[in-house]
């Protein structure tokens, strides 16, 4: 994708400079996860173990005339030969396996990054997609980037491979300049990640196509799980000539990826027209001053209400 033309980019929020790269360094990408915790003895679990993709193998569990078993997916990938003896498969099924692997509780794939939970054999990869503990995908919106890891991790990955702005604070004020906004494609975009309340927030700012009309777009996401970004809210704020909108909400969880949550239209959304007249002048220069801030929700003890907690 092609990065928008920036004439000049402005922010009052200062640095990252003042954050120790020993807090962005603490972690790593995650190791692979070892599922032989001691609940099911080995030889069950290699019994259990693709001999081609190496995965758990689930019902249709197929095997060979000599009793070579191997998964469903990887049957059509070996033209139905055997990979250990190279004899035609066929279609039988080793039901005696199937019935074993029902009997069998086994721990989370992400048991090694913490998860504790234990689940029968066919409820695991149910559970696996949803776990709280699973890798987060590299939120960087300008290519397909494959990068896993926890969030210190990924912070790191985003400065460091990326090359994105990192700032420190709670407030901010962009100035976005394009020279030739009648020039509008999917791919124009921009990513900047804030840190405040101990926490990383990504803000997007991009210009895409909506149906036939050019729009502008700035959202923000949360670098955790959406149980804990609903725990914040920002606002962002956009104009000129006497004019302004300003959008409030609670940032998305980057578990969300960065397509559904712009599909979605949740954030700030300013058509072509309207972003050219709050740019002033001749109309023919993007100049938009995106200002916000990011505040925290907190319980009231007294009202039971939530009531915002401000950084300084």
């Amino acid at each position: 994708m092609e990065e928008m033309e920036m004439d000049s980019i402005e922010c009052v929020s200062s640095s990252m400079d003042g954050v120790d790269d020993e807090e962005i360094h603490a972690s790593h990408q995650y190791p692979k996860p070892n599922n032989n915790v001691g609940i099911v003895p080995t030889s069950v679990h290699e019994l259990l173990e693709c001999p081609v993709c190496t995965n758990s193998m689930y019902p249709p569990i197929h095997q060979c005339h000599n009793g070579h078993t191997l998964c469903s997916t990887c049957k059509t990938r070996v033209h139905n030969r055997c990979p250990t003896c190279r004899q035609e498969l066929g279609d039988i099924r080793c039901l005696a396996l199937e019935k074993v692997a029902e009997s069998l509780e086994l721990p989370c794939k992400y048991f090694s990054l913490g998860c504790p939970a234990i689940f029968p054999y066919y409820s695991k990869l149910k559970h696996e997609t949803l776990c709280n503990f699973r890798p987060y995908s590299c939120p960087y919106a300008g290519s397909e980037c494959s990068v896993t890891g926890d969030i210190p991790y990924l912070v790191t990955h985003l400065r460091d491979d990326h090359k994105v702005d990192m700032h420190t604070g709670c407030t901010f004020n962009h100035r976005y300049v394009k020279s030739n906004p009648r020039e509008v494609e999917n791919a124009t975009w921009m990513l900047t990640v804030f840190h405040c309340f101990g926490q990383y927030f990504c803000l997007h700012f991009e210009a895409f196509q909506l149906g036939m009309a050019p729009v502008y777009m700035a959202f923000l996401r949360f670098m955790g799980d959406e149980t804990d970004a609903r725990n914040y809210s920002y606002s962002l704020e956009v104009g000129g000539n006497g004019r302004k909108l300003i959008w409030e909400g609670t940032p998305r969880s980057i578990r969300d990826s960065h397509r559904k949550v712009r599909d979605s239209h949740d954030g700030l959304i300013i058509q072509r027209n309207m972003a050219l007249f709050f740019s002033g002048g001749d109309r023919k220069e993007l100049k938009l001053r995106v200002t916000g801030r990011i505040w925290k929700e907190q319980q009231n003890p007294d009202g039971g209400v939530c009531i915002p907690n401000l950084c300084s």
